[in-house]
């Protein structure tokens, strides 16, 4: 669009959003700050835009999301004004209709693997006006790789299914032990350079299905590795091609839990009414679940009603929750598992988010000490918002201590949600340094932090 020519699609959105000019600004930046970005416009800007400029390149995805968001359906460049839908320069990722085929998923995990364009890939956009389907309403994907796999002479077996969840498993422990920096160029390299492959090949319908099934384990997993390291955009593709491959592979276990991995997402990202959709999505689409799985999904359903401010579902889902709990074994799952530990997570959550304060700390301790000392990663998720919550009430000494815990396994990890816990920390306990406590931590970190920066 020309500049100095008034944008009226661009007045007519926001209208229909109710946004005032300062309120869209804030919008946009906040959500820029999702992906990184240090955005600072005001109501000037906006009103820049409305005669006719348009949003830096880079900034034009937060205008869209803001705008999606709160008018409750996508807008697209052209709706508001900024011209046709660019393609994103150097990323080469396979376009939207491309995302559930084989080679939607090798573009998406290629582009992973290489550092020089992952960091690009890091600020992709995470949409929370995203319409996720049933299982039984998903998409044609299973036609999509029956095409794909026509005329292979290459056949798979029970062991290459065997060798997927083999190597998902292991990946699962490098997560917890090293942390996700480590463990997702791994992944995503397996995807690109094996599994594509067996996803390519023939095979019974048997075999088929259960390499799709598997596979489906593992892009889910590499995706929750992408959300917990804060690129969340590239978090949810992985995840809606773990809902393809599932769907492909008849598989309404993995497609719930994945549907589960989004609410969490969504929780994180501070969309409550969204979370809660998909909790409830993932419990619907649950095939007669085994304890261990009802209770993965109504721990979840929980923390969707408390950030909705449903005090009375809240407890009611929890309590399912622990019901179901106590009639599980004690196997531990790699992926998608669920145990004591995360059932007292979800307990400190909720509480939380229903402003118990004391409650939620109490609960944590409880976590910790069902947790199992090698997940790393784990533990220091959980000892940064402990610690967090503990110096929210003044208690400044327990805080101390507890991020002296979190430090004993941010030494080990690679993790950028554990560096943004170590960042917080250091924040905090800067206004606090006349107390021997606060000193000796904030001399450590010091240390750990030059010690980092060297390796």
């Amino acid at each position: 669009m020309a500049k100095g020519r008034p944008n009226e699609n661009l007045a007519r959105l926001l209208d229909e959003a109710d946004f005032k000019h300062r309120q869209f600004a804030r919008a946009v930046n906040r959500i820029g700050a999702e992906r990184g970005l240090n955005l600072r416009y005001d109501e000037s800007a906006v009103a820049h835009w409305l005669k006719g400029a348009v949003p830096q390149k880079a900034a034009r995805p937060a205008v869209l999301e803001a705008l999606s968001r709160r008018i409750g359906r996508p807008i697209t460049h052209e709706e508001a004004g900024f011209g046709v839908t660019p393609i994103v320069a150097g990323l080469e990722i396979a376009p939207e209709h491309a995302l559930n085929t084989i080679e939607g998923l090798v573009d998406t995990g290629r582009a992973d693997m290489d550092p020089s364009r992952r960091a690009v890939l890091t600020t992709a956009l995470y949409s929370a006006t995203l319409a996720v389907p049933g299982f039984d309403e998903a998409d044609e994907t299973l036609d999509r790789l029956e095409h794909q796999a026509a005329g292979r002479t290459v056949r798979i077996g029970p062991g290459d299914v065997a060798a997927v969840r083999s190597m998902t498993d292991k990946i699962a422990d490098i997560l917890d032990e090293l942390g996700g920096a480590h463990a997702r160029p791994i992944a995503a390299a397996f995807i690109v350079n094996s599994v594509s492959s067996y996803l390519r090949a023939d095979g019974t319908d048997g075999v088929k299905n259960d390499m799709r099934a598997a596979a489906s384990d593992l892009v889910y997993l590499t995706g929750w590795m992408a959300m917990y390291e804060k690129a969340h955009g590239l978090g949810q593709r992985y995840y809606r091609q773990a809902l393809g491959l599932a769907k492909a592979g008849g598989d309404q276990v993995t497609y719930c839990r994945t549907l589960r991995g989004m609410a969490l997402q969504a929780a994180n990202l501070k969309h409550a009414t969204k979370a809660l959709e998909l909790a409830d999505s993932a419990a619907e689409a649950a095939p007669s679940a085994g304890p261990r799985l009802q209770a993965f999904l109504r721990g979840q359903q929980a923390h969707g009603a408390a950030l909705v401010g449903d005090r009375r579902l809240a407890f009611s889902r929890l309590g399912e929750t622990e019901a179901a709990l106590s009639k599980a074994d004690n196997r531990r799952d790699a992926v998608g598992g669920y145990d004591r530990s995360a059932y007292e997570f979800h307990v400190s959550s909720v509480l939380y988010a229903l402003g118990d304060v004391p409650g939620s700390i109490d609960a944590m301790k409880a976590s910790n000490r069902a947790r199992p000392s090698v997940e790393k990663q784990g533990n220091a998720h959980a000892n940064g918002l402990l610690a967090q919550r503990q110096l929210e009430l003044g208690h400044l000494e327990a805080a101390c201590a507890t991020w002296g815990e979190f430090l004993d396994d941010y030494a080990q990890l690679s993790s950028a949600r554990a560096d943004e816990h170590f960042d917080i920390m250091r924040r905090r306990i800067r206004p606090h340094l006349r107390n021997p406590r606060a000193r000796e931590l904030n001399e450590r970190a010091r240390e750990l932090a030059r010690q980092k920066a060297a390796a």
